[in-house]
């Protein structure tokens, strides 16, 4: 069975808990979660993070900026605003990570999920992303609330190699 095939299984039947869109509060801090290294990175520790980059989340299905740089190493707070009447999320990954997740949500609108790559932000509110871009290359993000990923809600994430 293939991973889309158990997700699927483990999202009708209600024994999924690791994915979060409910109207949870998604300003809040995040309780702690397991680290995972992604090819993209790695969750950060707020500490550690020297910059923060504010993206705007517009209804006209659009990041301001929608292409960030960063440095390989660098644990950067990105903070997101909804400046628009719609719910909005960041999700960073990779292109065929994001094309999965998108469909996924096509099928599921309602599928909850909680990552630390993810963010979840109601209109008017503000959410933020602590993470770790420990692997130069160039990546992507996304809101892969259905419909808006296809309107091309996206942007890139470059990283640059260490000095």
């Amino acid at each position: 069975m293939g991973s889309t095939a158990v997700l699927a299984l483990a999202l009708t039947s209600g024994a999924s808990g690791a994915w979060a869109h409910g109207d949870a509060a998604h300003d809040a801090p995040r309780a702690a979660a397991q680290k995972e290294q992604k090819p993209w990175g790695i969750a950060g520790d707020a500490h550690d993070a020297k910059r923060t980059i504010e993206i705007r989340m517009l209804d006209t299905m659009r990041f301001v900026p929608d292409r960030i740089e960063v440095r390989e190493g660098e644990t950067v707070r990105l903070v997101l605003r909804n400046a628009g009447k719609t719910t909005h999320e960041l999700v960073l990954g990779t292109k065929p990570v994001l094309d999965e997740h998108a469909a996924l949500m096509m099928k599921f609108p309602d599928m909850e999920h909680d990552e630390p790559y993810m963010v979840h932000v109601a209109p008017g509110r503000r959410g933020e992303i602590v993470w770790t871009f420990n692997r130069a290359g160039e990546f992507d993000f996304a809101c892969l609330i259905a419909g808006h990923y296809q309107a091309g809600m996206v942007g890139k994430v470059r990283v640059a190699p260490r000095r």
